[in-house]
């Protein structure tokens, strides 16, 4: 079950010049920058009430969010849901005939626990599932 939008992610091609834009457009500054080597991306986050606004910035040319930017320009490029147990909603949707993109969950920025559901599968949208990993 899905608890709430956690983030919408953007691509971006520079950084820096996307964290000025939206701190000027939302009226507050980031809180965090952070790379995530495993998708190749350096983030910037954005708190938004009770979701977050996610800059992806490509730090290699074959990143997946270069190959987004090259094909489709800078823009929104996933929406991503909170859940309780990542793995469990990963069995329902395979059950439910959507195509995941990750077999297993795996680390990704902002404490989480992160796999995607095909944008085929999901009515051109790519879609995020984020868990958050609890400190022991």
């Amino acid at each position: 079950m899905f608890l709430n939008l956690e983030h919408l992610g953007i691509a971006v091609k520079n950084l820096d010049e996307a964290n000025a834009l939206y701190a000027r457009l939302l009226g507050v500054e980031h809180y965090k920058i952070e790379e995530v080597a495993s998708e190749k991306v350096k983030t910037s986050f954005f708190k938004t009430g009770e979701a977050k606004i996610e800059l992806l910035e490509a730090s290699d040319p074959e990143s997946p969010i270069a190959k987004f930017i090259e094909k489709k320009g800078e823009g929104i490029h996933h929406v991503a849901f909170e859940v309780a147990d990542i793995r469990a909603e990963m069995q329902r949707l395979s059950s439910e005939g959507f195509q995941m993109l990750n077999t297993e969950p795996k680390l990704g920025a902002d404490n989480k626990l992160v796999c995607f559901v095909h944008p085929k599968s999901a009515g051109g949208v790519l879609v995020e599932l984020c868990q958050s990993i609890i400190p022991e």
